[in-house]
């Protein structure tokens, strides 16, 4: 089954001569449970194709589809809820909130939709990303891996249709981004949990089912691993 459908999604900047096409009419999809890397290089497009993935930035031209639903035929309203409830989104410098602790930082998504948090899932949520003993840390007390780890609870607390992260180890040092790839991977097959990740790390992307190679704004290759 098809989580998510890419269609002929184009973003441009600038206007005349300083036009740029940061995004020039891609399409692809991506099955239900799939572990997908996109690659390319700084510039290439990448970054700004996962903000339109998220919902985060509006296209120029296109459709971003996910669970079949057209994504910009929303409201900016509406697509924010959706955003908060099927797109969990794991950024390169963590983005949690400073005055709240590991537990809060993670259900924020779920205490901003005034939806009550499963015990059940925060429990196995904590033990899987070695937080049991970190909860009521804010994030200033938190290494680097343990506050991209608190980042990836936020981003499957709400059980999402789809994971996006962009660049989640590129701010840690090979150890640290060893354990958040191996969390990522456990994510896919515990809960199958359909992943896509931005890097410009080739042995990052070669963990991955399949790699998508992303340059001046287009796919020039799609490639199973």
């Amino acid at each position: 089954m098809k989580i998510l459908e890419v269609k002929n999604l184009t973003k441009t900047y600038g206007k005349g001569e300083n036009r740029v096409r940061a995004v020039d009419d891609v399409d692809f999809s991506v099955d239900e449970g799939e572990f997908v890397a996109i690659v390319g290089a700084s510039g290439s497009g990448k970054s700004t194709l996962l903000h339109l993935l998220g919902g985060v930035d509006r296209p120029t031209s296109g459709k971003v589809l996910i669970d079949g639903k057209d994504i910009y035929q929303l409201s900016n309203d509406a697509l924010a809820i959706f955003r908060r409830r099927q797109v969990g989104i794991i950024y390169q410098f963590y983005n949690l909130i400073p005055i709240l602790n590991v537990k809060e930082n993670i259900t924020l998504p779920c205490d901003l939709d005034g939806k009550p948090v499963s015990r059940k899932r925060m429990e196995e949520l904590l033990t899987t990303l070695g937080l049991t003993h970190r909860t009521n840390h804010l994030p200033n007390q938190l290494s680097g891996g343990q506050q991209q780890r608190v980042s990836i609870g936020r981003a499957l607390i709400n059980d999402p249709a789809i994971i996006l992260a962009d660049e989640p180890t590129g701010n840690l040092d090979s150890k640290s981004g060893d354990e958040i790839l191996s969390l990522l991977k456990l994510s896919n097959q515990k809960y199958h949990q359909t992943i896509i990740i931005i890097t410009h790390d080739l042995e990052i992307a070669s963990q991955a089912d399949r790699v998508i190679t992303f340059e001046d704004g287009k796919i020039i290759k799609d490639e199973r691993m």
